[in-house]
């Protein structure tokens, strides 16, 4: 069952294995927005792991300290980073320095999820 959370500056949806967060125009993520984030976790996925897919069809901008806190996720196997812009590959490989967990490029949510599905096949001894 999805669920559906509107937090003003994204729009979160949760499924039993992941999570998809659409950032707001314009906004800019700093480390205190993986607090709500860490709250999700807990709520949602408790110990069990999941992928954090990023669903980027706006512009925004990151704070590259929130990766590092970031990968502090032990269930966290890995982000996907959705978006039509070929811009956003390059920064998905900038952004792959910071992040010490699994990070890829997609062009559309469907290669995203099957990448996803892979990723948990190979931690299900997690």
């Amino acid at each position: 069952m999805t669920e559906y959370y509107d937090l003003g500056f994204a729009k979160v949806e949760i499924e039993e294995d992941f999570l998809k967060n659409t950032i707001t125009e314009g906004f800019l993520v700093k480390p205190e927005h993986n607090k709500l984030l860490l709250e999700f976790v807990k709520k949602h996925f408790n110990k069990k792991p999941f992928v954090y897919i990023s669903n980027r069809v706006n512009s925004y901008s990151v704070d590259p300290t929130v990766y590092y806190e970031t990968t502090k996720i032990d269930n966290l196997i890995g982000i996907a980073v959705v978006s039509r812009n070929h811009r956003q590959q390059k920064l998905t490989e900038l952004e792959n320095k910071f992040f010490q967990k699994r990070i890829k490029y997609f062009t559309d949510i469907k290669k995203a999820l099957e990448w996803k599905n892979k990723l948990l096949e190979k931690n299900t001894g997690f």
